[in-house]
């Protein structure tokens, strides 16, 4: 591992939580604004998180901390490796373990709401991950490597490279941010018919480790929109901070779409977008080489 890697991983352990924190909060303020509301300060995440934690931990069963606890540690661990530059395979494999525990988790309460939740959820795992795999084949293709700060690093145009692959994550983020239309397994907004789904039986510190976990996972999303733009001071700034306005704006401006549709969607897109980028990126190398 390369030092300013470290220092990088290090990093997002230690202010992860602060910039998922106001990120979630910007984006409640933004919706409540679409919506035509004042809405709550943007610091609302952090008394809501603190209100979680100061609650009794009362879990279901022996099984539901232990699995939520797993859930919160292999989400923390799949960003710190994306920053310190491990192999593309470790990172997918600990990244479905995250989400294979919170899964379990809800399995395990017995609760029909929760496991019609964990059913949704596994549909949209199987959605989304072909396209966050090929959108690292993409940086490997671009950089030579996995290393977030090769990648970084690059100095060359990556979204003019890549803008296939761009377009297909930007569509899988908003599922694995679980956004509208793509918000089937829980959701943030009160018109969720599942009474939360995935997470209807959490509360107190347990919910607070899942939404801890959610705001580490919106940074190394957020730091993969960022590689994109890395070539550029401004447009490493702008490029993400767009990319986070227009999922807000579709997030507001969508209604929830079925599993079959979000399901056949993401794979046409992957195929499409990211088959589609790699493709021509591949013979291009070969034909220079």
């Amino acid at each position: 591992m390369k030092g300013y890697e470290l220092y990088l991983a290090i990093a997002y352990l230690v202010l992860g939580p602060f910039v998922g924190g106001l990120i979630d909060g910007v984006s409640r303020k933004v919706t409540a604004r679409l919506q035509g509301r004042v809405g709550p300060p943007i610091i609302q995440p952090f008394y809501d998180l603190r209100k979680l934690f100061s609650r009794k931990l009362d879990p279901v069963n022996s099984l539901q901390m232990p699995l939520v606890v797993s859930h919160f540690i292999f989400a923390v661990a799949t960003g710190f490796l994306i920053f310190e530059g491990s192999d593309i395979l470790l990172i997918i494999f600990v990244l479905t373990l995250a989400a294979i525990f919170l899964v379990l988790a809800a399995y395990s309460t017995g609760s029909p709401f929760s496991a019609i939740g964990a059913d949704r959820e596994l549909i949209m795992m199987t959605a989304y991950e072909p396209m966050v795999i090929l959108t690292l084949v993409g940086f490997f293709k671009v950089a030579g490597s996995f290393h977030f700060g090769d990648i970084a690093a690059v100095g060359k145009p990556t979204i003019l490279l890549l803008p296939g692959i761009f377009l297909g994550l930007v569509f899988v983020l908003i599922m694995k941010l679980r956004k509208s239309p793509f918000d089937i397994s829980t959701s943030h907004h009160a018109h969720q018919e599942l009474v939360k789904g995935l997470t209807a039986d959490l509360g107190g510190p347990a919910l607070g480790l899942v939404e801890l976990a959610d705001w580490y996972e919106s940074v190394y999303l957020y730091g993969l929109v960022f590689l994109f733009f890395s070539w550029n001071p401004i447009a490493a700034v702008l490029g993400p901070l767009a990319t986070y306005f227009i999922i807000i704006l579709i997030d507001n401006v969508t209604a929830r779409v079925k599993w079959e549709l979000a399901l056949t969607s993401a794979w046409i897109v992957a195929i499409v977008a990211g088959v589609g980028n790699l493709i021509p990126f591949y013979l291009i190398a070969r034909v220079v080489h």
